[in-house]
């Protein structure tokens, strides 16, 4: 498979328009060549390449590391646009901004801004072990430091990751710890077989005898993390909304243009060009006006979660749980409009749209595959609880 030929500039203090624009490039030459990508499957090592020589890696941080210095909002917007061109590869960003930022709230102010200088310096890719549905990784004391062992079943960026943030239980307490994938003992295995998200790399990854150090903790055991370190969970749920509606936004795209080329207008229509349909004109007027509704609702979230971030390790519980609210309100109805518009784009396009060659069903394989991962109805009962009982939503990696 021929790479494309997108060349970027160096990457340092990039511009937030630079930024944008590479994104909607990097975007649209993803989705060129995404029924091939799809159809493959394999782990994106050229498209993380890509990522990495764009800037788009270090949009988020500060620009005196050499970063972009963008806020959430438009992070997120990075990857609703990446999305739009081929699912994973928005997932992904946006996975790797959760993962990259977290070091800044949850590690000391020392250890974060030297794990921030190095990621920026070198354009680090950051993933994640940490499923807690999966504990799976145990470490024990050896010498002056500790070794880690065990399985997790799915990774995401398996093999793409320079960093990873994990968890493990240590003498029956789970402990939280970033460790560079380079060490001795990693192993990223070839076994993400499923119908959706297939460039996300998720398959399962294997630790033995992985070296882990005390600079290498989050923080103490069963400590209970500041309020600031539990943001990770509404953005990533916000990262959730924004590649789900960026891929039903490809979908229509696709659609669009799919009619305006290739459809062929109903016997009974009486019109000479699909495009004229009003049936179909007004399916792309509701689906698009649904997309838009989602879209402002998830920048708004993306601003709720922003403002409480900006208050650092003053920011309360509370005001955690206002906002993760808003964010978890964005991913109820992202959800519902993504699967909704991602299976009905066929009614535009008609039967000879379903041909493999086209691979239109890999936007509603893409949501369809993720939003099971975290049950839709868990959030809104969330949003129910807060909403009725005044009940913010309880900690967790999930909520």
């Amino acid at each position: 498979m021929s790479q494309p030929n997108v060349l970027f500039a160096t990457n340092r203090n990039t511009s937030r328009e630079d930024l944008f624009s590479r994104a909607e490039i990097i975007s649209a030459d993803l989705s060129r060549r995404a029924a091939e990508l799809d159809r493959e499957g394999r782990p994106p090592l050229a498209e993380i390449v890509k990522l990495k020589s764009s800037g788009l890696l270090n949009a988020l941080h500060a620009p005196e590391l050499g970063g972009g210095g963008l806020d959430w909002v438009d992070g997120l917007k990075l990857t609703r646009i990446l999305a739009r061109g081929e699912s994973s590869i928005g997932q992904l960003l946006g996975y790797h901004f959760v993962n990259s930022q977290y070091v800044y709230w949850a590690f000391d102010e020392a250890r974060a801004r030297i794990l921030g200088a190095e990621t920026a310096a070198k354009s680090l890719y950051w993933g994640a072990a940490v499923n807690p549905r999966d504990p799976g990784l145990v470490l024990t004391r050896r010498g002056s430091g500790y070794v880690l062992n065990g399985r997790k079943s799915f990774s995401t960026a398996a093999h793409v990751s320079d960093y990873i943030n994990a968890n493990a239980s240590l003498d029956d307490k789970i402990v939280g710890f970033a460790v560079p994938t380079s060490r001795p003992g990693y192993t990223a295995n070839d076994d993400w077989d499923n119908f959706g998200q297939r460039l996300s790399d998720s398959g399962s990854v294997e630790f033995h005898d992985f070296p882990v150090y005390e600079e290498d903790f989050v923080d103490a055991p069963d400590a209970a993390p500041p309020v600031l370190a539990t943001f990770n969970t509404p953005l990533i749920q916000l990262v959730f909304v924004n590649f789900y509606l960026g891929t039903a936004e490809g979908a229509l795209q696709a659609a669009i243009d799919y009619v305006k080329t290739t459809t062929r207008p109903w016997v009974t229509s009486g019109v000479a060009r699909a495009a004229d349909d009003p049936y179909i004109l007004e399916r792309i007027g509701e689906f698009t006006a649904a997309l838009k509704a989602s879209a402002a609702l998830a920048d708004a979230a993306a601003a709720a979660v922003q403002a409480g971030l900006a208050k650092g390790h003053h920011v309360t519980e509370r005001e955690r749980g206002e906002a993760a609210a808003e964010a978890y309100a964005a991913k109820v109805h992202a959800t519902h409009v993504s699967l909704d518009i991602t299976s009905r784009v066929f009614e535009l396009t008609g039967a000879r749209s379903t041909a493999q060659r086209y691979r239109f069903d890999r936007f509603w394989r893409n949501v369809r595959t993720h939003t099971l991962h975290d049950p839709v109805f868990y959030k809104a009962k969330e949003v129910g609880e807060f909403v009725l009982n005044d009940r913010i939503p309880e900690v967790s990696l999930y909520s």
